[in-house]
This record gives structure tokens, C-alpha cells and sequence, in this order.
């Protein structure tokens, strides 16, 4: 049985809150039903989800033993940009989901690393073992992926932190101008249609910075850097200022020579958990965004 024990070091946040901050391979829900059967414990006793703790409480946690997993090693290459005994870093290509979902258990990332590195199924509780962040299914680029529960914590926390630096190349209908800027607009679900995102008041800070790479023929290429990590957050935001990404089915503006968004994450920088060490990673445009990169200038 798996128990891990953990010293509430501030006050004032929710017992399930503070779980699964310091244990984020265990989902909030997840987090919830623990307490709710007992494997949780505050100084020894059974306790509530919304308890607050005042510090200095000791806190239990008792895992079950997994259940057997549903998912399936699958030998689907990855391209591995960098690997060491915490973490790797993937260039996902477009087209290929994260992580299994409901009814789509298998062909994901999540199912190629299983078959690279069979321990990840070790992580309980989470059907998204050593995800610590995703990529939409047709945005292609660099992802990280933590290969045990120490080194998920800590790129958590980097995240949270937001020390992670990342970037993207996307291409957008129209010359944005200034040549720099910054989008702030809080993002929510669409009230109209609750499959889609939008910039609505009751929604979260949301922030993306942007500079122009260069213009080509009524498009322009873009650096952006998400400072938060809202879902669709990059073409929710660009839509909304009247430069929809090109190939969005969703938020943009579809063509004849692109058959997915264009957004590439292009680079990622982070912290070594065993070292600290910064360091900074990048990725080059696949071939079907520089084909048709080289459509938008030919018009």
C-alpha cells in the first residue's frame, strides 16, 4: 500500500487544495474521494474536503492499490529532443493526442511512452501518467514529460511558478499591428456553445504576449508566449483581436493549403529538478507548416 505523509506549511487553504498541490499525480477529484472514504487523515483523524488548515497538521495519505490500467504500451515513434532520469522532452507532431480520453483509450502520447518507459504506469490515479502539461491534438512541438512523482511535482510547481518559459510560431489572417504586444482578457467557457472558449468577464486572467516574426502577403507570423495557461488560450486571444489563426477549425480562418492550425510550440525553457539548472530547448517549423508558409507568400 502506498502512503505518503505530508506537514501542512501554511495556513487558510483547503485541505483537498493543499493534497493535491503537493501531490499533483492525484487529480483535486481524486484528492476528494480519498477523504471522503478515510485515506486522508488530519493529525490521525478522518476529516472533510473543505477543511482548513491552520499549519503544522499532519496529513496522511493512504492510496489503494491501483486498478489494473486500461492502457495499452503502444510502439509509436517519439521524437525525443532530451531525456535524463527526471524528465523528457518530446517534439509531438500534429495529429496525435495527448492522452486518452473517454471512448479514445488508445494510438496517444501517453500510450508511446508506456512503451518507452513502462514505470510511468506506476503514477496511481491519474489516466496521464507523467503529463505535466498538454498540447492540443493538431498543434505540433515540444512537450515535457516527468518519469516519476518527484520530478512531476517540481514542473508542476514550475509551471504554477510560471518559471517554464515557452513559445510558439503561429501564423495569423491580417497584419497585426503594433508589431508587439500584450492581450490580456479573461477566458471562459462560451456561454453559447460550452464546447468552446471565449473571452467573457466571469472567465480567468488570461495573458499572451506576442512580437511579429514577419509579413507575408495579408498573414503574419508570430512569436507568442502564453504567460498563463488557459485551454485554447493563443487562439481564443488572437480571434478575439481580429486575427484569427490560420487552419482553425474552431477560432480562425480555414484555407486551401492547410489542413490544421497553425501553431507550433517552438521553444521551452525550464529548470533541471536535479540540478536547477536552466536550460532552453527549441524546434523547427514541421514541413507541412513550411509548406504553407510558403503558400500564404505565393498568395
Amino acid at each position: 500500500m502506498d502512503e505518503r505523509w505530508l506537514v501542512a506549511d501554511r495556513s487558510g487553504v483547503r485541505l483537498d487544495k493543499y493534497v493535491n498541490e503537493q501531490l499533483p499525480d492525484l487529480s483535486r477529484t481524486y484528492v476528494q474521494k480519498l477523504i471522503d472514504e478515510g485515506r486522508i487523515t488530519v493529525n490521525g483523524r478522518a476529516t472533510r474536503a473543505g477543511l482548513k488548515l491552520s499549519g503544522g497538521e499532519r496529513i496522511r495519505v493512504t492510496l489503494p492499490p491501483p486498478p489494473p490500467s486500461p492502457l495499452v504500451p503502444e510502439d509509436i515513434p517519439l521524437d525525443i529532443v532530451y531525456e535524463d532520469d527526471d524528465l523528457m522532452v518530446i517534439d509531438k507532431p500534429a495529429g496525435l493526442t495527448v492522452h486518452p480520453a473517454p471512448g479514445h483509450q488508445e494510438h496517444t502520447l501517453v500510450n508511446a511512452l508506456l512503451a518507452h518507459l513502462p514505470r510511468l504506469a506506476e503514477m496511481a490515479g491519474s489516466p496521464r501518467p507523467g503529463i505535466v502539461h498538454r498540447l492540443d491534438k493538431d498543434t505540433s512541438g515540444l512537450m515535457l514529460v516527468a518519469k516519476h512523482r518527484a520530478a512531476l511535482a517540481n514542473l508542476a510547481g514550475q509551471f504554477k511558478s510560471r518559471a517554464v518559459k515557452k513559445a510558439y510560431l503561429v501564423l495569423v489572417k491580417g497584419r497585426l499591428t503594433p508589431e508587439r504586444g500584450l492581450i490580456e482578457a479573461a477566458i471562459g467557457r462560451d456561454p453559447g456553445d460550452r464546447k468552446r472558449m471565449a473571452v467573457v468577464t466571469a472567465g480567468r486572467e488570461a495573458s499572451t504576449e506576442y512580437r511579429v516574426v514577419r509579413y507575408t502577403n495579408g498573414y503574419s507570423l508570430l512569436e507568442v508566449s502564453p504567460r498563463t495557461g488557459r485551454t485554447h488560450q493563443i487562439r481564443v486571444h488572437l480571434a478575439a483581436i481580429g486575427y484569427p489563426v490560420v487552419g482553425d477549425a474552431t477560432y480562425g480562418v480555414s484555407v486551401p493549403w492547410l489542413s490544421r492550425q497553425f501553431l507550433h510550440a517552438c521553444r521551452l525553457g525550464l529548470k533541471l529538478p536535479s540540478t536547477g539548472e536552466y536550460v532552453e530547448f527549441n524546434s523547427g517549423l514541421p514541413e507541412d507548416l513550411q509548406r504553407a508558409l510558403a503558400a500564404a507568400s505565393e498568395g
